[in-house]
């Protein structure tokens, strides 16, 4: 009878243990990866929201960097790590899309190796160009184009980064040859077209704005479907001749495969609460950052595979391929 009493007493704390781990998750700071390095946008992004998260789930969120190979560094790192909640992935679209197509070999998959949390937004592409080029809208530049073959160039961050591919699905959209220039990051890019050593660029928001409001560079048009919120008054590439044309950086958290699903779910609503709050979404609109329209982990996964399988005709198209 004590064999027999031990034994159900044991089976029912064996029971209650998902329970009590569920409710005091986390135990521990959270480790939210950077796969880029210290002071970009993403950088930036992760650790507004980190500094937040301590008051929703108990225990500090931790920002780590760990760059290289375009986001493939620490996305893998993530898809590698314990599915306990404990390690999330600040991505983008190169590592959770792009990188899919772009590289030789990659050694995770976007879709399979990850289970979203919540996708945070996007940083819209603006297409600005320097004063020197003569055109005031989409529809001139497309004009002057066709009429000097080969005489445009557009400066991006490298080849196979979203400045490059926006580039080149322009002109599969716009029926023009704009000349891509690869350049070693955003800055030296952004060097050149201040400089006028090439015609344009398919770079952020948050980027371009400053050179935009002083003048330095024209903004023509904004890439994605809808207007920006920075530049409410600047119509889009898709109004001004190009239909269909939508492209923007966007910015996704998610975890290792298999992570429980009560783990996902208060990650989830410790997020959209610090999303909601005056002071991050000031923060972020300061940014460019455009608020996600639905924060649902079963959206971010649907729009992850929408976006890999979209940018992967892209890619091929680009015939950019890394190793």
């Amino acid at each position: 009878m004590r064999l027999l009493a031990t034994l159900m007493s044991t089976a029912l704390l064996l029971a209650a243990l998902p329970a009590s781990q569920a409710q005091t998750f986390p135990d521990k700071p959270v480790v939210l990866v950077v796969p880029f390095p210290p002071g970009g946008p993403t950088d930036a992004m992760a650790r507004t929201l980190a500094a937040e998260m301590k008051d929703r789930l108990g225990q500090p969120m931790i920002v780590e960097n760990r760059a290289g190979a375009g986001g493939n560094i620490g996305a893998d790192f993530v898809a590698r790590a314990p599915a306990d909640g404990q390690t999330l992935l600040f991505g983008t679209s190169g590592p959770l899309a792009i990188n899919a197509s772009l590289y030789r070999k990659i050694s995770y998959d976007p879709v399979k190796s990850f289970a979203p949390v919540i996708q945070v937004g996007h940083l819209p592409n603006i297409l600005v160009v320097h004063p020197s080029v003569p055109a005031q809208n989409v529809k001139e530049l497309i004009a002057y184009a066709r009429a000097h073959p080969g005489k445009l160039s557009y400066a991006s961050s490298g080849n196979g980064a979203s400045s490059h591919l926006a580039g080149v699905l322009f002109n599969e959209k716009a029926g023009v040859d704009l000349q891509h220039i690869p350049y070693k990051g955003t800055g030296p890019a952004l060097n050149d077209l201040l400089g006028g050593q090439v015609s344009a660029s398919f770079t952020d928001v948050l980027t371009a704005l400053p050179y935009v409001k002083t003048g330095k560079l024209r903004a023509l048009g904004i890439a994605t479907a809808q207007r920006s919120q920075a530049l409410p008054e600047l119509p889009t590439i898709a109004e001004q001749g190009v239909p269909g044309y939508d492209v923007s950086v966007f910015f996704g958290i998610v975890a290792p495969s298999g992570t429980p699903a009560d783990r996902i779910a208060k990650l989830n609503k410790a997020f959209v609460e610090v999303l909601a709050s005056p002071k991050v979404k000031e923060l972020f609109a300061a940014q460019g950052l455009e608020n996600a329209p639905d924060h649902a982990p079963a959206q971010l996964a649907r729009f992850i595979a929408a976006q890999k399988s979209s940018w992967a005709g892209v890619v091929q198209q680009s015939g950019a391929q890394l190793d």
